[in-house]
């Protein structure tokens, strides 16, 4: 018989009954009933009950054993009474009677239980993680994780990819967030970096005439933390092709993905039809360049109704260039205390509050309720629901000023909105690829032009693009978003060293900095770079949706905690003065 285990605690059934076994796991449960010990015994598979009495010579030490010590049995397996059948375990129709134990390592005191769902707070839970991923709820996310890499991998080489490596230690280049440095000992006061993507080098690849790559890459940000975002470093199925357009690298990634939700989403139906929806309309809808379409309510700009009206707050605010009042329909809302809840949201967003109209059934007809109604005027409120497509029983919500000052917190509202009035569609991945992204903005203090979006994305329209307007410039860049969260970015890359330099030149980026910044790809590009284009998804945030939970850390094995430290192996540490010393550094206290 094999040292440790014979089957593990998922595999024994009816047809097992007489046979004698061994199993090796985790004490999950003991239950004492008077002279019988019966014990949940748990491994990665399974769980299956064990039993002992006087009777057997193992009693006496399995009556020492406690919740999470790692032991070894051997017995015969028995079929359970019928009243006694667990119809919830593989294992459920048998148990097996204990007649040898060995401990195979005892356990302390726990500072948190693996039996049960209690709560505990993440501290805890992240400074004890190898115990936290023994939980059900862990062992299930992680299990998760590694069959849609798995998945993901196998549906990217039947598309015809390879997987290539990158560098992991390369040079510092922008990707929109800090860098981690790593200091060279052979080149003192030279550092490297650790990637934020592996962009640079999948395009080189391009060059190489590789034709399609794929990678599962690690990536590293010095970033501040969120509940969807790892703050130090995260993984993305990156991919990149030659002689492609935007609608291509939709037509590739979009079967990969779709495929991966319906094979992991647990039931939940799968959106057959990705829209395309454009940046400003995205902005314009929903507030937001990750809409959540599950919830059906759109925006609409209502300026026209208040323009000169008498409301006298939005009307003076119009009268301001680039303003403008945007509505948020509410279909159900019709009632002051509802009005009421969201108008205090509001004021806890930081806004003074926001406008409503609500309609109710006076008996004699359609009554408009609420100030601003009153304000406007009974034909501009009528216009307004019209517009809307509302009617009694509904409401509408309304915020005012340039967009960038109400634009995220009227976002905000209509996801709130959707959720407490039962509009959003549970049980549902809705995808939308954002497209049309600007590549340059005005910094409204300075007036000065800078990048907006990827500097690195082919403008549409190309060199006579950027003789134009530059805000008026799109490129082509584009999101995916899945349920109010961005999981793919990408582009069809500037693959023309002439467009390149005139398109950094406009965000005021000179020749030579843009050579000394990205030479390796710029020197490339002089050598028959291919027209290429790709995008990367970010594998933490897919498997968080399809886990169904709303914090990234639940669906990494070993995260930092939101200080980014590693409370498990006290990371980050105080280097010695031998390892300072050797890279030629010395540490500034800081006051």
């Amino acid at each position: 018989m094999h040292a440790y285990r014979s089957h593990t605690c998922a595999d024994l059934t009816a047809a097992n009954v007489g046979d004698t076994v061994r199993l090796s796991g985790w004490v999950h449960r003991v239950r004492d009933h008077g002279g019988v010990l019966f014990i949940d015994l748990r491994d990665h598979y399974g769980i299956t009950q064990v039993l002992c009495d006087g009777d057997s010579p193992a009693f006496a030490e399995l009556e020492k054993v406690r919740s999470e010590w790692c032991i070894r049995i051997d017995g015969s397996v028995k079929a359970r009474d019928p009243d006694l059948v667990n119809p919830k375990l593989p294992t459920g129709e048998i148990e097996v009677y204990v007649r040898e134990l060995e401990v195979l390592g005892a356990a302390a005191e726990l500072p948190l239980m693996v039996f049960g769902e209690q709560e505990y707070p993440e501290e805890t839970r992240l400074r004890y993680r190898y115990l936290d991923l023994r939980r059900e709820a862990m062992q299930a996310s992680m299990t998760l994780r590694s069959d849609v890499v798995a998945s993901m991998r196998r549906r990217m080489w039947d598309k015809g990819f390879r997987e290539y490596q990158t560098p992991i230690i390369t040079a510092s280049s922008p990707e929109g967030a800090r860098d981690f440095l790593v200091p060279s000992r052979l080149h003192p006061g030279r550092f490297y970096a650790l990637p934020q993507a592996p962009q640079q080098f999948k395009q080189l690849i391009m060059v190489s005439g590789f034709d399609k790559y794929f990678q599962i890459a690690p990536c590293f940000r010095d970033e501040d933390p969120r509940a969807d975002r790892s703050p130090t470093d995260f993984y993305q199925l990156d991919m990149e092709m030659s002689f492609v357009t935007q609608q291509d690298v939709f037509d590739t990634i979009q079967p990969v993905l779709h495929g991966v939700f319906e094979e992991f989403g647990q039931g939940a139906k799968v959106d057959e039809v990705w829209p395309q929806i454009s940046y400003r309309d995205a902005a314009l809808w929903y507030g937001t360049d990750k809409p959540d379409l599950r919830n059906p309510i759109k925006m609409q700009d209502c300026s026209e109704h208040f323009r000169g009206s008498g409301f006298a707050i939005f009307a003076r605010l119009l009268e301001q260039e680039g303003t403008e009042i945007r509505a948020i329909p509410a279909p159900g809302g019709g009632s002051r205390k509802f009005c009421d809840r969201m108008n205090a949201f509001a004021q806890k967003e930081g806004l003074p509050g926001m406008g409503y109209i609500f309609w109710r059934d006076q008996g004699e007809g359609m009554e408009a309720a609420g100030p601003l109604a009153k304000n406007i005027g009974p034909e501009r409120t009528e216009a307004i629901r019209q517009q809307l497509g509302l009617g009694v029983g509904d409401a509408a919500f309304f915020l005012g000023g340039k967009t960038k000052s109400f634009e995220k917190v009227a976002g905000k509202a209509r996801d709130v909105i959707g959720e407490e009035l039962g509009l959003t569609e549970k049980d549902r991945f809705a995808f939308a690829w954002i497209v049309d992204f600007p590549i340059y903005e005005k910094d409204e203090e300075t007036g000065e032009i800078d990048f907006e979006h990827n500097p690195f994305s082919m403008p549409q329209g190309g060199m006579e693009s950027l003789e134009g307007d530059p805000l008026a410039v799109k490129g082509y860049q584009y999101d995916l978003a899945c349920n109010g969260y961005e999981i793919v970015s990408g582009a069809i890359r500037n693959h023309k060293p002439e467009i390149m330099l005139k398109a950094f030149e406009i965000a005021g980026y000179g020749a030579d900095e843009v050579k000394k910044r990205f030479g390796g790809l710029f020197n490339a590009f002089q050598y028959g770079a291919p027209p290429h284009g790709g995008c990367a998804a970010g594998i933490d945030r897919i498997v968080m949706l399809l886990a169904d939970t709303a914090n990234i850390r639940e669906v990494i094995m070993f995260p930092m905690n939101q200080r980014a430290e590693d409370l498990m192996v006290s990371a980050p540490s105080e280097p010695t003065s031998d390892q300072l010393m050797e890279l030629g550094l010395r540490v500034i206290p800081q006051d």
